[in-house]
């Protein structure tokens, strides 16, 4: 295969790759229509990519667009799995709109910035001056249960099948599970209920390339949120990753077989 990528560190290894900067990705016009694939690049160059130069792109556009904005995210989760999906109030910024919010959530409850990761911006709501704080500092209002956890998993998906899990257990300071934020990773074993989950999510949803964030409520799986680009801490440190993208690029060139249940059904002519 003939790749070209725009993310150096996370395709190191991959063979046949040519790295480019995404700023200069137009000087490169025909390497990229001649590509097998093109890897990671920015959000803002896939239009030009996928609909002006018919690149094909990995992670997919659903990856992209869905992980691009938890507003957009949480309604996807709600479409193919709502009783997985916690209580979410999504609203715009007014006076009216935080007062009903602030009257119909049960306190406390948590507050999530649409575009922040890595545990940024995302607020446990206990007061009036929380909330007060959390308005001010965001356009649009975005607020879901809180659900009584200590810990979190990560599952990771590439392609159509997940490559690993692990918990990510709370920080000292409390609230936060990301690993970005003090959490810690714990290597017991991830229940198939949570890794199922996450599995029915990318396949329905089109997503390719995914850390999904699941907790688990008295045995009940309850999604929060993915990234399109995990963090790497609780994966290995050997070249699984990378094993694991080129094995389903390859993959997908490959012509389904007769029993590949995505195969098209073959229909045969018949006399009239």
């Amino acid at each position: 295969m003939n790749l070209v990528s725009f993310n150096v560190f996370r395709t190191l290894g991959l063979p046949n790759t040519t790295v480019l900067k995404p700023d200069h990705f137009l000087r490169h016009r025909e390497l990229l229509t001649e590509a097998d694939w093109v890897l990671f690049p920015e959000y803002w160059q896939l239009n030009a990519l996928v609909h002006g130069l018919k690149c094909r792109v990995f992670p997919s556009v659903s990856s992209y667009r869905i992980g691009h904005d938890k507003v957009e995210m949480t309604r996807a989760f709600q479409t193919v799995a709502p009783a997985h999906t916690p209580w979410t109030l999504i609203e715009a910024n007014g006076p009216h709109e935080r007062d009903q919010v602030w009257n119909t959530m049960t306190h406390p409850f948590v507050a999530k910035l649409p575009k922040a990761s890595m545990g940024e911006g995302v607020w446990l709501i206990e007061t009036r001056a929380d909330w007060r704080r959390y308005c001010e500092a965001t356009d649009v209002l975005y607020v879901q249960e809180y659900l009584p956890i200590d810990r979190d998993a990560r599952v990771v998906v590439i392609g159509d099948r997940v490559l690993t899990a692990y918990w990510r257990t709370q920080a000292d300071q409390g609230f936060y599970n990301n690993l970005a934020r003090g959490g810690r990773v714990d290597s017991s074993p991830v229940p198939s209920v949570v890794t199922d989950l996450a599995l029915r999510l990318a396949r329905e949803l089109g997503v390719d390339h995914a850390g999904f964030d699941i907790a688990l409520v008295e045995g009940y799986p309850y999604v929060l949120e993915f990234n399109r680009l995990f963090g790497n801490q609780g994966l290995g440190q050997g070249s699984e990753l990378q094993d694991a993208i080129l094995e389903y690029l390859q993959r997908q060139d490959e012509p389904p077989g007769p029993n590949d249940p995505t195969a098209p059904e073959q229909v045969w002519s018949t006399a009239v």
